[in-house]
């Protein structure tokens, strides 16, 4: 596949062997380069903190293998119908008190009819007056609606690859690699800020992580944010009994993203509450330079706040500043 529909292609820089090779790297090496790299585009103690919201949980019609959201798997997760603006905006206040730049709005649908994104174009509105960067995560986009999330003043939509394309199906079956490469290009098309990463630990060799991260730094432009997730095993779902991937594999896949993805933002996302602080301080070490901050992401737990101020300052980390296009938005100087 060389071409995305809507104005994103595919520059093949970098193919599977080539980032094959970069995760046989000696260990120290890996690192070594991914901080180098890392050095040359941004602030090495910085870290961007995100907050996520789940404003629309469960029922979702797909059958995505690793989702607690999915109405095919018996997860026991409560279903709960879209909040009210006011809630949403609640929460982001108190996002915006703890040190979040971004607030993150992610609804469990295939995707949104238009009838239902009316109440999410108000809560990118209300989250942006605030001073702070949005991210919506959605499903799959029809036509139009970036343009729409775009003129709310949306700043990122997220929209992951999860894996590469050759294992896809033995995740998910209800839509296709395709599916998710047309919403990217609708949403590069609409001039939203790409969020694209995926999840490691579902079963999949190594040269499927390679693959993944070969599809992710082909992406022309590259996403401006890409998370990495460790699978989080949900009871009840067919990824519920894979083995952990090892912490260390996870730290190399950490690298390999910075090094392929020189100027994204590579953020620890699911699973992070799985990793020891020594383990977490590899990863800002191999490069990761961005992390999902509070207690709960969409469905499942995350270290608490105040454990991951105690960790900043062991480590000197301290929180990147809101880019200034938000705080133009709200009115600050």
């Amino acid at each position: 596949m060389n071409d995305l529909s809507n104005g994103a292609v595919m520059n093949r820089k970098w193919t599977v062997e080539a980032v094959e090779a970069l995760f046989a790297l000696p260990f120290n090496d890996l690192l070594f380069r991914a901080q180098s790299v890392h050095r040359e585009h941004f602030d090495p103690n910085a870290v961007q903190l995100s907050t996520l919201i789940s404003v629309k949980t469960g029922g979702c019609s797909e059958d995505c293998g690793y989702c607690s959201q999915s109405a095919r798997h018996d997860t026991a997760l409560e279903r709960q119908q879209l909040l009210d603006v006011a809630e949403v905006v609640a929460a982001a206040q108190a996002a915006k008190a703890q040190g979040a730049t971004r607030f993150c709005m992610g609804a469990a649908w295939r995707g949104p009819k238009d009838r239902d994104l009316e109440p999410v174009l108000d809560m990118v509105r209300e989250v942006k007056a605030l001073g702070l960067e949005t991210c919506v995560t959605l499903g799959l986009l029809k036509p139009g609606q970036a343009a729409r999330l775009k003129a709310a003043g949306l700043d990122y939509y997220n929209h992951n690859l999860d894996t590469a394309p050759e294992f896809y199906g033995q995740v998910v079956t209800t839509h296709t690699y395709d599916d998710r490469l047309d919403t990217l290009g609708q949403v590069r098309e609409a001039g939203i800020h790409v969020c694209c990463g995926g999840i490691v630990g579902m079963g999949e060799s190594r040269r499927v992580r390679a693959g993944l991260i070969a599809e992710l730094a082909s992406l022309d432009p590259q996403p401006e944010s890409v998370p990495i997730n460790r699978l989080v095993k949900v009871a009840g779902t067919p990824l519920a009994a894979e083995a952990d991937l090892d912490p260390l594999e996870f730290v190399r896949t950490i690298a390999v993203a910075r090094i392929t993805l020189p100027r994204s933002h590579v953020r620890l996302s699911a699973g992070r509450r799985s990793l020891s602080e020594a383990e977490q301080a590899l990863c800002f070490l191999a490069g990761a330079n961005s992390m999902f901050y509070g207690d709960k992401l969409l469905t499942t737990g995350n270290p608490d706040v105040a454990a991951d101020e105690a960790l900043f300052a062991k480590l000197g980390l301290r929180p990147e500043p809101v880019q200034e296009g938000a705080r133009r938005c709200a009115g600050h100087d």
